[in-house]
């Protein structure tokens, strides 16, 4: 994965799931798997992170990609709206953001 530096011409993802108490496990798997058989292979692609909170109620993932155009083709790729239907329906919620990166602190 590319460093965190202001002003870099990548787009950043950062997606944050929350689920129900005694399904995270079976939401991270679902991640995983998407992005080892998927995600992880498309164009602009440039790598990521899966986060669990100590509840396990929350998972943020970040993802870095060349182009906002890549990560907006992935999401709407038939493979990857027919995994979101699975991945929806273990979350109470799931919501994709793109940032860009203000400030680092080393």
């Amino acid at each position: 994965m590319p460093s965190i530096e202001r002003g870099a011409a990548h787009q950043t993802v950062i997606t944050t799931f929350e689920v129900m108490p005694g399904l995270c496990q079976d939401l991270l798997d679902l991640l995983a798997a998407a992005y080892r058989e998927v995600i992880s292979k498309q164009p602009g692609f440039l790598g990521a992170a899966l986060h669990v909170n100590d509840a396990q109620t929350r998972i943020a993932n970040y993802s870095q990609w060349q182009r906002r155009e890549d990560f907006l083709a992935m999401l709407r790729s038939d493979e990857m709206r027919r995994r979101n239907r699975d991945i929806s329906a273990l979350c109470k919620s799931f919501e994709p953001v793109m940032y860009d990166v203000a400030e680092t602190f080393d």
